[in-house]
């Protein structure tokens, strides 16, 4: 049998491809835990990122009834909508996740993400998801457990750092539960984990310069054994930072999420940024 007519017969289960970060998620119990903690209700606008065989999205179906998910790999399209028909109705978006407009997808709506996230591009999907936080009501993901420690880490935490900030000041991080790799086929290396992002409200995120806010957390984190003065040397002085209300001898680590997006916000008022180098 080629691998067209394979992908076309009835119960067919295309492999995991390494390539593309594939590990398909089969434990039941796992399985009825992300559906109970995305607990759709009539009415909501789902969506799904990389569906895989199905495992999260019809049991998602027979709670809901409807559902759109976002697969890039064409041999797992036909075995989801042929699955499908029998748990409720499929909306299939064949595309790279990262080129999909959420904004449009929502048309005037909010939308909740869900998704095994592939973990070689968890970063990028999740800033690609920020980018359209105003139209999603909250995201369910499932991601590398080091990513997802890093996501939720506060002040003062080893992992603490510029992914946990750049998220925590769109958004509300929750770690829900962790995933052992045996829940997987084939198994991953790591121990993975279900996160919850909720995205604050515009009037929460208070930030005036969301470029210049991505610097200074960018620069902040840099080298994290330099103090603050030494890290954003190339952002400001250490006059400015004290003038923000934050020492300069402090270390990144030991920041508020609140208190960068207080620091960026001062550099944006006072004018007191250093160009950028190389740019002009």
């Amino acid at each position: 049998m080629t691998g067209t007519a394979r992908s076309h017969a009835k119960g067919f289960k295309p492999e995991a491809k390494k390539h593309l970060g594939q590990h398909f998620l089969h434990d039941g119990g796992i399985i009825a835990m992300i559906v109970q903690a995305v607990d759709p209700k009539p009415g909501d606008h789902l969506v799904e990122i990389g569906p895989g065989q199905g495992a999260i999205t019809f049991p998602l179906l027979d709670r809901h009834g409807e559902l759109t998910v976002i697969e890039f790999d064409r041999d797992l399209i036909f075995p989801l909508t042929d699955g499908a028909r029998a748990h409720g109705t499929l909306e299939v978006i064949h595309r790279d996740v990262l080129t999909v407009d959420f904004t449009a997808l929502a048309n005037e709506d909010k939308i909740r993400l869900v998704g095994n996230l592939p973990y070689n591009l968890s970063s990028p999907i999740l800033f690609h998801a920020l980018d359209h936080a105003a139209v999603i009501r909250d995201m369910h993901f499932m991601l590398q457990k080091e990513v997802v420690d890093r996501m939720a880490a506060g002040p003062g935490s080893k992992v603490f750092g510029r992914l946990s900030v750049m998220l925590q000041a769109y958004c509300q991080v929750i770690a829900l539960f962790d995933v052992p790799p045996g829940a997987f086929r084939p198994p991953p290396k790591v121990d993975s984990a279900v996160v919850r992002m909720i995205p604050h409200a515009p009037d929460k995120i208070g930030i005036v310069d969301h470029a210049l806010f991505a610097r200074v957390v960018r620069d902040a984190f840099g080298q994290r054994r330099k103090t603050l003065r030494n890290a954003l040397s190339q952002v400001c002085d250490g006059a400015a930072i004290e003038a923000a209300g934050l020492r300069p001898d402090a270390r990144a680590e030991q920041i508020e999420v609140a208190d960068f997006v207080r620091l960026a916000n001062a550099l944006a008022a006072s004018g007191a940024v250093l160009a950028e180098p190389g740019k002009s």
